[in-house]
């Protein structure tokens, strides 16, 4: 079964890993493997999601925008990890 080659939008400046892995979401408990360019969106929103609600002193420019469209790269994707793991 081939895949369809996903790509990370021109403005994410997060890590770019080499290879996908699979993610447990800490509430649920639900797991779901993501492809290489899945898991550098997911890492990129959590760190995001962790600088806002850790909320000491000022975010890093643009964070918040940045957080919204990971999270909307994310749903277009793969909307059934979205689900599991983000929403």
């Amino acid at each position: 079964m081939k895949t369809k080659q996903q790509q990370l939008p021109k403005w994410f400046q997060g890590a770019l890993y080499s290879e996908g892995a699979e993610v447990t979401n800490p509430f649920s408990g639900e797991c779901y493997t993501l492809s290489a360019e899945e898991l550098s969106m997911y890492d990129f929103i959590m760190g995001c999601n962790y600088l806002m609600e850790r909320g000491s002193g000022s975010l890093p420019s643009g964070t918040i925008k940045d957080f919204r469209r990971g999270l909307d790269w994310f749903r277009s994707n793969n909307p059934t990890a979205y689900m599991v793991l983000l929403d």
